[in-house]
């Protein structure tokens, strides 16, 4: 069942009269009372969105029951893939396959750089397989491609089509709004309170080290952390091959051991795994001859693309 008016299921049809019953005090207030206008409300996750299709079903002078997103992922890079912003991604994308069934046609994604392939295995698994079906990458003929699935008058010229604004700008600003840079009088991260994975204490004159094994080049090893009271290094190394030993001394730095004010601003970073091997994370807290440092940290590492699941 598509969750449409006319192929919905006996229990999607009682629940619908059942809303409908509900709903009857104010119902004849409503800009429209079928059954169409109905789900789309129970389906809308903003009401302004309800709105806009009211706007276009009147219009049009039929309904719509379904949209095509063109997603522009020009300037997609390693901050959108911080943890609890995938995690965020994920939520809604759960939400919208639970709750909101059939309401996408098609998704576009044009300019996507390399690091899409690992950004999308992030999030794929909360796709289900059909609407994983609707989704794809253009090439580099994209604009002739979204001419087949948006008329050219309807398309702002930037993206291949005909459309300007009424000065000839070809973005067409006064009709879309463009995302950005968030203002960081938007930000909220130092009133959100962190879960990290695991936390040690570390000794004065001491570090600590983790082993990643990586089996697929170009992974993405992954990290964040944060420092309770004062700072700690952090570092990343490469074991160089048939050498088992722990000493930094003996392996590849790949990133030198640096001092973070990390009891102040949590860290995070990433670095590309363009070989296999073990690849060793380092808190160091040798130079601190007084105090022992409690650290909260995570790491993981992201497959490339054509590899599922976790690593062996």
């Amino acid at each position: 069942m598509s969750g449409r008016v006319g192929d919905l299921s006996p229990k999607q049809t009682g629940a619908l009269a059942q809303f409908r019953e509900k709903i009857a005090d104010v119902l004849d207030q409503l800009p429209n009372q079928t059954d169409h206008y109905l789900l789309r409300w129970i389906m809308s996750v903003f009401f302004y969105f309800l709105l806009f299709l009211g706007d276009l079903i009147h219009q049009l002078g039929k309904y719509i029951e379904s949209i095509t997103i063109i997603y522009d992922c020009e300037g997609l890079g390693m901050k959108h893939l911080w943890k609890p912003a995938v995690e965020v991604y994920g939520e809604i994308l759960t939400m919208f396959e639970e709750n909101y069934p059939e309401s996408l046609k098609k998704v576009l994604l044009i300019k996507a750089p390399k690091l899409f392939p690992i950004a999308y295995n992030l999030v794929k698994h909360f796709l289900r397989e059909e609407t994983r079906q609707k989704i794809a990458v253009l090439g580099s003929n994209w604009k002739e491609v979204l001419r087949n699935y948006v008329d050219a008058d309807q398309l702002p010229a930037v993206y291949g089509g005909s459309m300007t604004d009424p000065d000839g700008d070809p973005l067409c600003k006064t009709m879309l709004r463009y995302g950005g840079v968030v203002p960081k009088s938007y930000y909220v991260r130092d009133s959100i309170k962190m879960k990290y994975d695991q936390c040690i204490t570390i000794s004065r004159g001491s570090s600590y080290q983790l082993d990643y094994e990586v089996l697929f080049p170009n992974c993405v090893l992954r990290w964040q952390f944060a420092s309770e009271g004062s700072d700690i290094g952090f570092g990343l190394f490469l074991k160089t091959k048939g050498n088992e030993t722990k000493k930094v001394e003996a392996m590849q730095a790949i990133l030198p051991s640096e001092r973070y004010n990390s009891h102040l601003v949590p860290e995070d970073g990433s670095y590309t795994c363009e070989e296999p091997g073990i690849y060793v994370v380092r808190f160091d807290n040798t130079y601190s001859v007084l105090h022992s440092k409690k650290v909260s940290f995570t790491v993981d590492v992201l497959l490339p693309e054509g590899h599922t699941g976790k690593q062996a």
